[in-house]
């Protein structure tokens, strides 16, 4: 047990952190789980978004994420599930046109005389 104060503060924040890293490994491996028992495009955001979120708190290294998004997404492709990051891309930005900003006539000079 420690003595020194900062030491025993350690301790605490040790503790807070292995429960925190612990329920986000937990929520990770039970997505993933869900994802390969049902294969659809809500699992498979789920998953996504729980890989974001180690990668984000530094539990899973962003390499290995992004080699476990793609095989998600490889399994998804294979069992006819459309991601849903194109889906909502596509229905969020409607072909809409902008009008051009009129231009203003420029006056030409006269051509110089020759002499």
């Amino acid at each position: 047990m420690p003595i020194i104060k900062s030491a025993k503060k350690r301790v605490k924040v040790t503790r807070k952190a292995t429960v925190r890293n612990s329920k986000t490994k937990r929520s990770l491996k039970s997505a993933l789980k869900a994802f390969v028992k049902k294969t659809d495009n809500k699992s498979h955001s789920t998953a996504q978004s729980n890989i974001d979120k180690a990668v984000k708190k530094g539990l899973v290294h962003k390499n290995k994420a992004a080699r476990i998004k793609k095989q998600l997404s490889k399994q998804a492709k294979a069992a006819g599930v459309k991601p849903a990051a194109a889906t909502k891309k596509a229905a969020a930005k409607p072909a809409a046109k902008k009008a051009a900003p009129a231009k203003k006539a420029v006056a030409k000079k006269a051509p110089a005389k020759k002499k």
